[in-house]
């Protein structure tokens, strides 16, 4: 834009704007500008917003917050029930908040190095590190700072017997699970599953600084029920785990076999839940739900092996029984909590 004397209006184009003369030894323009002038340090500040509101979202992201959710769900009944009632809100947020960053820490560790994988896999390939949003290394950094935080948190501001579980956490699902046998066996989510039963014995030990049976029954609950949850899930991305090279059992065994073996561990499961009631003085509104969702459970995975087994090969609508397994652990874990409660 040319800035014209008074002495000289540019009138060359539509709507050009008369101003005073053009400044001078660097000087600012005094006058009036174009919207487009004083629209464009807006522009840059919104983009620079939304960039760095991006890159927020991206680690974000690496956490896996809808896992952590999941994860935080056992905790706080199990808190309920190690108190035999309402503990402190002060522990229970401390608990809550060092085991989000170490469950965190662990999913954004899982990414970096399973970033070559999640690459091939449809499911995964949005990924903060396969979209390039964030940098392996970054990633890399990121998951050991935040681990290392948590677990400091832990440490000083809940217990040390909650800390070293919530290590133990960690070790379990990135080394145990992630490196070792999630590319190796088809029994990989079976044992490296057990990182995602400690943040009952996590929560437990926060409120009594150790563990008992109501811990160890809880953990077994979480321990059978995850296979179930986890396997209807690989049956619906077979094809991805194929082509990555990670052998779930449902990509290396048949369907009818995964049904078998999710009942089998719905039955452990259930009866988990069940001996928790003599053994954790539970009453009997909590056993009764604990039967109808156990019951209601096992019959999506009995309904799951007889369509597998069906000559006529219906869907199997394998995420039926996904959806099914986060609905049964959190009505569950309500029941735990609200039964502490209960003056039975």
């Amino acid at each position: 834009m040319r800035l014209s004397t008074p002495a000289s209006p540019d009138v060359s184009s539509p709507g050009a704007v008369v101003g005073p003369a053009a400044p001078v030894d660097g000087d600012e323009p005094q006058g009036p500008v174009d919207a487009a002038t004083a629209a464009a340090p807006r522009g840059r500040l919104a983009r620079t917003s939304s960039t760095a509101l991006g890159t927020v979202g991206a680690y974000v992201a690496l956490t896996k917050p809808r896992v952590i959710e999941l994860l935080l769900i056992t905790t706080i009944p199990t808190m309920f029930l190690a108190a035999r009632g309402l503990p402190s809100l002060a522990l229970v947020a401390a608990t809550l908040v060092g085991g989000a960053g170490a469950a965190g820490a662990a999913n954004t560790l899982n990414q970096y190095l399973e970033h070559d994988i999640d690459a091939v896999m449809n499911r995964t390939r949005r990924r903060p590190i396969v979209t390039g949003r964030i940098t392996p290394r970054a990633a890399l950094v990121f998951g050991l700072v935040l681990g290392a935080v948590s677990l400091t948190w832990m440490w000083l501001v809940v217990n040390p017997a909650s800390a070293m579980w919530t290590a133990s956490a960690i070790l379990i699902y990135v080394v145990g699970y992630t490196m070792i046998l999630k590319r190796r066996t088809p029994q990989n989510i079976v044992w490296g599953g057990a990182a995602g039963c400690m943040p009952v014995v996590i929560g437990w030990s926060a409120v009594t600084g150790g563990i008992s049976w109501e811990a160890v029954l809880l953990f077994g609950v979480v321990f059978f029920w995850t296979p179930p949850h986890y396997w209807p899930l690989s049956m619906k991305f077979r094809r991805d785990y194929a082509a990555a090279g990670v052998p779930m059992l449902p990509v290396v065994a048949a369907d009818t076999r995964v049904a078998r073996q999710m009942i089998l561990y719905t039955l452990a499961m259930i009866a988990c839940s069940l001996l928790l009631v003599p053994v954790g003085g539970m009453t009997w509104v909590y056993a009764a739900v604990a039967a109808v969702l156990g019951a209601w459970f096992l019959w999506l995975c009995i309904g799951l092996l007889r369509r597998a087994r069906d000559p006529r090969h219906p869907p199997l609508r394998a995420m039926t029984v996904f959806h099914g397994s986060i609905t049964y652990l959190t009505l569950l874990s309500v029941a735990v909590a609200v039964d502490v409660f209960l003056p039975l």
